[in-house]
């Protein structure tokens, strides 16, 4: 059976105007992403991956070329998107229930069946001991998969991470980041994933988009393959014979500088 096309990409370009200057930020991207699938972008600081994901979402409009979800074309900030930012966006004031049906309250949907799925949400996330606790009392990691439940509370289409880990220490992000990869695969959401870890992404995604430096166009899309034995989570998957060629390949095509 074909894979079902989710969201398309035409011949984006993004330019940046101040009163000095003006910066083209991405030049003709195109893209296909399927139902389902794991994507992750890789590329140079600055050369567009988080302005690619704003355009998705609908939150800013390219300066030229279509952006089309589920079909639609996109022209407005979509609903049916979820997105996690490198910061988890928790309100201090407000404890982790009333953190996570924050949107439910927003869209008029909070009643106490939605009310009783968040509770299990955070249950299954290993967050049911935590549910009037206050984000200050919560690790890094759990507050990450709190935003993650508050996220995936609204049932999105497509969820969009912009380095959703960075804030986290390597060992956390490594847990968190194969629970989040682990719930995405149980749940079969298609997902964007914007990082600078080139392993993390190898890990996680089925395919992998690399950008080039400003203005930002897609390089290549290379293909994740990786076989292991046992159990197929991120962290394991780590362990696979491919990994090493795919990681050598990705690092050369950046061709990250030091200065």
């Amino acid at each position: 059976m074909d894979k079902r096309c989710i969201v398309e990409l035409n011949n984006i370009n993004m330019v940046y105007h101040t009163l000095e200057e003006e910066t083209l930020a991405l030049k003709d991207v195109n893209l296909e992403i399927y139902d389902g699938e794991l994507i992750g972008i890789v590329g140079p600081s600055g050369c567009g991956k988080s302005t690619l994901l704003s355009i998705i979402a609908g939150l800013i409009k390219p300066t030229s070329g279509s952006i089309r979800v589920k079909g639609n074309l996109v022209e407005k900030p979509l609903k049916n998107i979820g997105y996690m930012f490198q910061k988890d966006q928790l309100f201090d004031w407000r404890n982790i229930i009333s953190n996570v049906v924050l949107g439910l309250e927003i869209q008029g949907r909070l009643n106490n069946e939605t009310l009783e799925e968040a509770k299990e949400l955070l249950e299954n996330y290993g967050l049911g001991d935590f549910l009037y606790s206050y984000p200050y009392q919560l690790s890094g990691g759990m507050r990450q998969r709190v935003a993650l439940a508050r996220t995936m509370i609204l049932k999105p289409d497509i969820l969009l991470l912009d380095e959703p880990f960075s804030a986290l220490d390597y060992q956390t992000r490594l847990a968190i980041s194969d629970e989040v990869g682990i719930i995405l695969r149980e749940n079969k959401k298609t997902a964007i994933l914007v990082t600078h870890d080139i392993a993390e992404a190898i890990s996680l995604c089925d395919r992998i988009v690399i950008m080039s430096k400003r203005p930002g166009t897609i390089k290549d899309i290379i293909d994740i393959n990786l076989t292991c034995e046992g159990e197929s989570t991120p962290i394991k998957l780590r362990e696979a014979p491919e990994f090493r060629h795919y990681f050598n390949k990705i690092w050369k095509e950046l061709d990250i500088h030091v200065q």
